[in-house]
């Protein structure tokens, strides 16, 4: 399956989520924009303020109309651990087998320690109302990046 473009509409897909939720991308079509992050793991340092920084601007988000979602590979235990600990007030999908990361096309070859695996690139993709991707950022650098992302949504 070919990664979203510009304008296009976003495939669907089915992913477990926090909260014992399953999160499907069309039930947002037609009532929300949709934020969905990636990131590499539950409880490091850049993934940790990330979702702070998300969670710190939640409120704006939502008097916007947006949704966010934060995406790993991480599992779902993890994962409402990492929200709790954190107050995060949005969902977090769990991403096990990698579907999602495909979709949007995040894992890619890293390097750390002189070792080479794969990995997911930092990557945000904001979805509009209708489903039509309307941004993406990818290889994205933590600081100051929710706040760039929020100034997206309130320019659709």
């Amino acid at each position: 399956m070919a990664k979203p473009e510009p304008d296009q509409i976003v495939h669907d897909f089915e992913a477990p989520a926090t909260g014992d939720q399953t999160v499907r991308l069309s039930d947002f079509r037609g009532s929300h924009n949709v934020v969905i992050y990636f990131y590499p793991k539950d409880n490091t340092p850049g993934c940790t303020t990330e979702g702070q920084d998300f969670r710190d601007l939640y409120e704006q988000f939502q008097a916007h109309d947006t949704i966010i979602f934060g995406v790993s590979r991480d599992g779902l235990k993890a994962h409402e651990n990492f929200r709790a600990k954190h107050e995060f007030p949005f969902h977090l999908i769990s991403d096990k087998d990698e579907s999602v990361c495909a979709l949007f096309d995040v894992i890619k070859l890293k390097k750390l320690y002189g070792k080479e695996y794969l990995g997911i690139d930092r990557s945000t993709f904001l979805i509009d109302k209708q489903g039509r991707l309307r941004r993406e950022w990818r290889g994205v650098k933590v600081k100051g990046h929710a706040r760039e992302v929020l100034d997206a949504v309130k320019a659709l």
